[in-house]
C-alpha cells in the first residue's frame, strides 16, 4: 500500500528537546535561555553537523557543517570534556569567528557549550545561547546542568538505538551463508551521497537536519534483505529469468520482516523517523512512471526518502566494480541518471547530486575500500 506522508518538521528528539527547552524558560531566572541546539560528530570524517535545535525564531545554523580539526577550542572540549563559557559573543565575533559572528547577526550575545560523551565515545555538542550578555553566570550555570545532562542522556540514548540496530545488521550480513554484493564501502559512500541530496532539497521540501541525519543513517540498511537471495541469482552477470526477478523481488519485504522484528526484540519502534527507515527498504526500487517493485508506486506517491535513496543508490552502484561488472565513470552514471529523470528517477533529487561535484569526489576518495561500521 501506499506510504503514509511524513511530517518532517520537529519530529523525534526536536519535539523532545523544544518540550525541555520549554521546561527550561518556566524556571525562575533561566527565561532568557534562548537556544538549544545540538551538533553530532562524525568519527569516520571528523565532519561536526548540525541536527535538532529549539530556537526563538529562526536557527542561526540550519544545515551547517564543519571538519573538528578545523575549530580547535571546540577540539579540545571534545578531547577534554570540559564546558566553555562565552558570555560576550559580540568580542568573539570581532576577531573573525565565523560561528560566533552569525550568532550575534541572530540577536544572540551568550553561549554555552558542553561535549555529549559516553565514556570513552564522543557524540557531539550541545549549544545553549542566550540573547543577554553576560547570562551565563556560575549561578546559571549550575542550574542548567541537570537539564543539560538530561538532553545528553536523551541524543544517546536514541543514537545508540540507531548504532545497535545497524551493527545487528552488520552482524546479520557477517554471519549469513548468503554473501551479499554491497560492500561496505558502498553503504558508506550511498549514505554520504543521499546526504548530499538532501541537503540540497532542504529547503525546497522543508527537510530539518534531523530528517537528514536520520536518512543518512538508515539509507545503509536499505538492501539488508538481500542477504536472503542466493548467490546464482544476487551475483548473476546477466539479465534474470522472470523467475529469478520474482525472487531477487523478495528482498523488499524480506527486509522489511528483518527490520520489524529487530524493532519488536529490541523496543525500537518508537526510535524517532522510524518511518524513514521502512520507507527506504520498502519503496527505493519504485520508480517514478510505476515501473519499479513492489507496488508500482507513481511520483509522489514515492516517499521523498526512497526517492533520494534510489538516486544515491544507483548512482554509487554504477560507478563501482561487482563481480560481474566493471565501474562506470561518473559522467556516465550521471548521463544514465539524467537519461532517466522524470521516469525513473526524481529530477530534483539528481539535479541535486549533480550539483555535488567536488563532495562526490572527495566521498570516492575517502571511502575506496572501508568497511561500514
Amino acid at each position: 500500500m501506499p506510504p503514509k506522508p511524513l511530517s518532517v518538521i520537529h519530529q523525534g528528539l526536536a519535539e523532545r528537546l523544544l518540550s525541555i527547552h520549554g521546561d527550561i524558560k518556566d524556571d525562575d531566572g533561566l527565561a532568557a535561555l534562548s537556544r538549544v541546539a545540538i551538533a553530532l560528530y562524525d568519527e569516520r570524517t571528523d565532519i561536526l553537523k548540525t541536527f535538532i535545535h529549539s530556537s526563538e525564531g529562526i536557527s542561526p545554523l540550519d544545515h551547517s557543517s564543519a571538519t573538528l580539526a578545523n575549530l580547535p577550542t571546540l577540539k579540545h572540549l571534545a578531547e577534554t570534556g570540559e564546558r566553555r563559557v562565552i558570555n560576550d559573543l559580540e568580542a568573539v565575533a570581532a576577531t573573525g569567528q565565523e560561528h560566533a559572528a552569525r550568532l550575534v547577526s541572530f540577536g544572540y550575545r551568550a553561549s554555552f557549550t558542553l561535549p555529549i560523551r559516553s565514556k570513552d565515545w564522543f557524540f557531539g555538542f550541545l549549544f545553549l545561547n542566550s540573547m543577554e550578555k553576560d547570562f551565563f553566570t556560575p549561578q546559571v550555570v549550575h542550574r542548567l546542568r541537570p537539564y543539560a545532562e538530561l538532553i545528553a542522556q536523551v541524543v544517546m540514548r536514541e543514537l545508540d538505538l540507531v548504532r545497535m540496530m545497524q551493527s545487528a545488521v552488520r552482524i546479520i550480513r557477517q554471519v549469513s551463508t548468503v554473501r551479499d554484493e554491497e560492500t561496505g564501502a558502498h553503504l558508506a559512500r550511498m549514505a554520504r551521497y543521499a546526504r548530499l541530496i538532501a541537503i540540497k532539497l532542504a529547503d525546497r521540501h522543508q527537510l530539518s537536519d534531523e530528517f537528514i541525519e536520520y536518512l543518512f543513517q538508515f539509507t545503509p540498511l536499505h538492501d539488508v534483505g538481500k542477504i536472503s537471495v542466493p548467490d546464482n541469482i544476487l551475483f548473476k552477470p546477466g539479465k534474470l529469468d522472470p523467475h529469478e526477478y520474482e525472487i531477487m523481488k523478495g528482498h523488499v519485504g524480506r527486509g522489511l520482516e528483518i527490520i520489524d522484528l529487530m524493532a519488536d526484540d529490541f523496543g525500537m519502534q518508537s526510535m524517532a523517523y522510524f518511518s524513514v527507515l521502512r520507507n527506504v527498504i520498502a519503496y527505493h526500487h519504485e520508480a517514478l512512471d510505476g515501473s519499479g517493485y513492489p507496488h508500482g508506486l507513481r511520483g509522489r506517491e514515492i516517499p521523498l526518502e526512497a526517492r533520494i535513496a534510489a538516486v544515491a543508490d544507483v548512482f554509487d552502484a554504477l560507478t563501482s566494480d561487482r563481480p560481474y561488472k566493471k565501474a562506470w565513470s561518473n559522467q556516465a552514471a550521471i548521463d544514465l541518471l539524467v537519461d532517466q529523470s522524470g521516469t525513473k528517477f526524481d529530477p530534483d533529487c539528481v539535479a541535486a547530486l549533480i550539483q555535488c561535484e567536488a563532495e562526490i569526489a572527495e566521498i570516492q576518495s575517502r571511502f575506496e575500500e572501508t568497511v561500514f561500521d
